[in-house]
């Protein structure tokens, strides 16, 4: 039997509901044997960030080579990177191990308003970590910062999406999930836009929704599945993810990743 292999290039999130431990969790979620290369450590929780450690980039190019030559990769995520050394160093390895199905969400900032990524590190990723990848998923805040102007319309995620193409990968997917209405996410393919709406479901428990959007993608080129297939299959199971979202913590919680099979189960996840 082949179980598809995803490797997930983040940071860890200490209160278990984004970076690492949610790509892991999705990855589980979605069939998928997940992998981890931790480029920063964080001190974290529902209320926000406390402390970052940032990973030194040959450890984090140790990790992902000794997972890589050994158990193989299908698919790569990336998230939190921090820094621009890191970004390079993480770059450089995609390209000489040969990976090619990257999905990069290029996070800057987490749900309570901490900075996840250096100001000085947004134009490294741009250049050097968006040509190598299939994917990339900003939301509008990091849509914006991408191309230097707001992002507030339809219309306005089509021309950033025209944008960050531009940059190189083959896919942007812009999600539109801070606009006001029906939660809609934006798919170009350098000529083609396609758009993936869903209901929207009034919750302060979406601590992870982009991290786990991001990894649902992977999860699905993992699989074998085309991009469009994937970003679709993602984004179903996000939104029922944000529904069964978990009241845990003083401030956003986390979705649910496993409603699936608590649903299957018969158990139910209650706050403590």
């Amino acid at each position: 039997m082949n179980i598809p292999r995803a490797l997930t290039i983040a940071g860890s999130d200490s209160g278990g509901g984004a970076g690492i431990q949610a790509d892991l969790k999705t990855f589980a979620a979605l069939g998928v044997y997940g992998m981890s290369a931790i480029a920063a450590l964080t001190a974290q929780n529902t209320v926000g960030v406390r402390g970052i450690v940032e990973v030194a980039p040959e450890f984090v190019s140790l990790q992902i080579r000794t997972v890589v030559e050994d158990i193989g990769v299908d698919a790569v995520k990336t998230g939190m990177l921090s820094n621009a050394a890191i970004i390079s160093q993480v770059a450089k390895d995609l390209r000489e191990l040969g990976l090619r199905k990257i999905v990069v969400d290029p996070v800057m900032v987490a749900k309570g308003g901490d900075r996840l990524l250096r100001a000085d590190a947004v134009e490294a990723m741009a250049k050097e970590l968006f040509p190598l990848a299939l994917v990339v998923t900003p939301n509008l805040h990091e849509a914006a910062a991408l191309i230097d102007r707001e992002v507030r319309t339809l219309e306005d995620m089509k021309e950033a999406a025209r944008t960050i193409k531009a940059f190189g990968p083959r896919y942007v997917v812009i999600k539109g999930g801070h606009l006001p209405g029906t939660p809609l996410d934006l798919l170009f393919d350098g000529s083609d836009f396609r758009e993936y709406a869903n209901v929207r479901y009034d919750t302060p428990h979406t601590h992870g929704t982009g991290c786990t959007f991001a990894s649902a993608i992977a999860a699905g080129l993992a699989c074998g599945l085309p991009v469009e297939a994937a970003v679709a299959r993602a984004k179903t199971y996000i939104t029922a993810a944000i529904q069964q979202g978990i009241p845990m913590g003083k401030g956003h919680g986390p979705v649910h990743h496993f409603y699936g099979l608590y649903r299957l189960a018969g158990w139910s996840l209650k706050s403590t």
